[in-house]
């Protein structure tokens, strides 16, 4: 655990506040679901819960069909990080935080396809050495849980194909998190 100096009380409903400089590095928004540990030196340890992080066996069998069928590296994600990679960038990508471009596409609700011509938008906040071709976001009851991408190293424009699997996919995954 890495010490923050930051002392917060607990009110008399037992509530604490997670300070603002916390939840802006750590991506915490409101309404945000977290999961409590506790360890057995006696800390209390909050961590963001993915839904989508349930379905990483799947999402990686998903991914690897996208591969296959496309020969483009295809990776899904939580609102946070790359949860399955397929492709090259196996590596690279897996459990690596997604880039502020990325999160607005995921928050617009829109599905992005590069065009000729178009700047190069990082999937990853650490490498700028693969770049969103497609991205697609998975919602599910009017939340955003994550998108499904196509990636390239060289910043091709994809095709309609990827266009359609990469939103039948992230359609997909929607309903089945709604169940």
């Amino acid at each position: 655990m890495k010490a923050t100096g930051i002392v917060r009380r607990i009110d008399d409903l037992g509530r604490v506040v997670i300070p603002k400089e916390i939840r802006r590095t750590m991506r915490i928004r409101e309404g945000d679901p977290l999961e409590i540990y506790t360890d057995k030196d006696g800390g209390v340890i909050f961590k963001k819960y993915s839904l989508m992080g349930g379905l990483s066996d799947f999402a990686v069998q998903l991914c690897e069909s996208l591969n296959k069928t496309t020969g483009r590296v295809a990776a899904i994600t939580d609102r946070d990080a790359c949860i399955a990679v397929a492709g090259a960038a196996r590596r690279e990508l897996t459990d690596k935080r997604i880039s502020a471009e990325l999160e607005n596409i995921m928050e617009g609700r829109q599905i992005y396809q590069r065009q000729e011509g178009d700047g190069p938008l990082p999937a990853c906040e650490e490498s700028d050495k693969f770049q969103l071709d497609v991205a697609a976001p998975i919602l599910s009851e009017g939340d955003v849980l994550g998108s499904v991408l196509f990636l390239s190293q060289e910043g091709g424009a994809a095709g309609e194909a990827e266009y359609k699997l990469a939103q039948t996919v992230a359609a997909f995954l929607g309903r089945h998190m709604e169940s």
